[in-house]
């Protein structure tokens, strides 16, 4: 009997936002020509076993690759989840971007924003300031996906606002606006929308309960997500190419 079909082994996700990291992980797949252009992906169940994360979720990652034109879905005997070969972006008229700049606002992102959402949730907020912080989360979760980044945008700019700080304001206004440049290169993924939406509630509920470290995490836990899509799609300098332990895979099925 002959062996089975070795698949190429796809490095499973480590971080908490495990459809965002598999997303990243199926494009670098692509990228470093694990898979190429007519290939099939293996089964559903190897490449979730792969990635360390739930069918359910795996299909939510490959259903939104599908949309974006990255892979297709071929019905039929000799069918499956074929590569296209297209990680270009939607706004072709926008320049490819470096992955050194993307890495660099990335980090800077990682630095000045946790720390904003920090200071804010240790300020002592007047109930003005509170209501503008909800205005701000019900604009961004009630914008329908083309208005949604620059509402995403000005949710986190309020929070940076909050700390009373206005070299941090300046600073997280610098790097949002850096890294909406980077946005405007990937597709807007429903599922992602979805998971900025609870993330969001949940940094403004630590800011308002005054739980300064809750909120340091959440807005990092926030961050990682979009982080790793935008390594995905355009590709990352130097990050840790080590296998890792599978992510913590969030509403797994």
């Amino acid at each position: 009997m002959s062996d089975p079909v070795q698949h190429p082994r796809i490095r499973p996700v480590r971080q908490g936002n495990a459809f965002e990291e598999a997303v990243e992980r199926i494009l670098d797949s692509i990228r470093l020509g694990l898979f190429r252009m007519g290939e099939r992906l293996p089964p559903e169940r190897e490449t979730a076993a792969m990635l360390g994360i739930s069918r359910a979720t795996l299909r939510e990652a490959l259903h939104e690759l599908q949309a974006a034109g990255v892979l297709e879905v071929v019905r039929g005997r000799y069918g499956g989840t074929i590569v296209t070969g297209r990680t270009a972006l939607p706004d072709e008229t926008l320049p490819p971007a470096d992955p050194a700049d993307v890495e660099d606002v990335l980090v800077f992102r990682a630095v000045v924003e946790p720390a904003a959402a920090e200071l804010a949730a240790a300020a002592s907020l007047s109930a003005a300031a509170r209501e503008h912080l909800l205005t701000c989360l019900r604009q961004v979760e009630e914008s329908p996906p083309e208005d949604y980044r620059p509402a995403d945008a000005r949710f986190h700019i309020a929070v940076a606002e909050l700390g009373g700080c206005p070299s941090l304001v300046r600073a997280v206004a610098e790097v949002r606006s850096r890294a909406s440049d980077l946005l405007d290169r990937i597709p807007v993924l429903a599922v992602n929308l979805e998971h900025s939406d609870r993330q969001h509630r949940e940094l403004t509920d630590a800011v308002l309960a005054g739980d300064a470290p809750a909120a340091r995490a959440a807005s990092l836990a926030h961050l990682e997500g979009t982080a790793a899509l935008l390594r995905g799609f355009l590709g990352h300098g130097g990050q840790p190419e080590d296998d890792g332990a599978p992510g913590d895979d969030r509403g797994s099925a």
